[in-house]
């Protein structure tokens, strides 16, 4: 199925989690001289304007980045987060949110590289332009996930895997864990983020439950919930699995989530998890 567009879900709460521990990942390679690649699944149009009609149709951009936009003292990490995003829109005003692409990009330097797949063949050319013929990055017309296998290990020996998938049917709960067991076979001292939804809890807890017994190693969970789980429509949380995280990042989520649970749950309802899945 290729419907989805992100455009409808930019910078929304689930986009806040996602960019905030991708960011926090990228930061950590770049201490680091040695060269890093980066691998992006679902790389999306790679920007997104919150004044086209669809960032409007729902807004959902004012329960995340347009929320955070305005807001001072922030912790320390999601003042980080805000302060990429601000680089995307040259006024004081919030009319661009970039995507995964984007922000990879933003911390690129002339020895690293992005691989950056996309299916959908409207979004892939508007990833085209929006990355901008960088000689950093390679742009493929192509499935991330059956692509990915063959680019692992890096040459650079160092990176991420960004994986990405708008879970349109039910099946891609196994269809990514059996890639991400794969990937890591070929590639076990890199870094993977795994983004998920949840839209009915059972699905996750069968992906978690998986995870936990497969050949995975230091794995990490970082959730953030707006709502109650429900069985109506709808996203009531998302949430990372990180695998080989940064060593500081589960204590920079501690002093995030939970004000991001607070500030971004609707009626009070905000939740977060942070868990160990599988130990080191």
């Amino acid at each position: 199925m290729l419907s989805y567009r992100h455009s409808f879900h930019a910078g929304n709460f689930a986009d806040v989690l996602k960019h905030l521990v991708l960011i926090k990942v990228l930061e950590h390679l770049n201490t680091k001289e040695k060269p890093f690649c980066c691998i992006d699944t679902h790389a999306g149009a790679g920007g997104y304007s919150l004044e086209s009609d669809y960032a409007q149709k729902n807004k959902e951009f004012d329960n995340g980045i347009g929320t955070l936009w305005t807001l001072n003292n922030l912790p320390e990490s999601l003042g980080d987060y805000v302060k990429v995003i601000k680089a995307f829109n040259p006024t004081d005003k919030l009319t661009t949110y970039p995507g995964s692409p984007l922000i990879i990009q933003h911390f690129l330097r002339q020895q690293d590289h992005l691989f950056a797949h996309e299916l959908h063949p409207t979004e892939i050319d508007l990833l085209k332009l929006a990355l901008k013929r960088d000689r950093r990055i390679t742009v493929q017309h192509a499935d991330g996930l059956k692509n990915t296998l063959g680019l692992l290990p890096p040459k650079t020996n160092r990176g991420l895997i960004l994986i990405d998938p708008s879970y349109e049917i039910k099946s891609d709960y196994e269809i990514v864990i059996d890639h991400l067991i794969k990937f890591y076979k070929r590639f076990s001292h890199g870094t993977f983020a795994l983004w998920y939804p949840v839209v009915d809890r059972a699905r996750n807890n069968q992906l978690e439950a998986t995870i936990k017994t497969s050949s995975l190693k230091n794995v990490q969970l970082y959730e953030l919930g707006i709502k109650p789980d429900t069985l109506e429509h709808g996203m009531t949380a998302s949430g990372m699995i990180v695998i080989n995280p940064p060593w500081k990042l589960t204590e920079q989520l501690q002093n995030t989530l939970p004000y991001l649970a607070d500030t971004l749950g609707i009626e009070g309802n905000g939740h977060y998890r942070i868990e160990t899945l599988v130990a080191e």
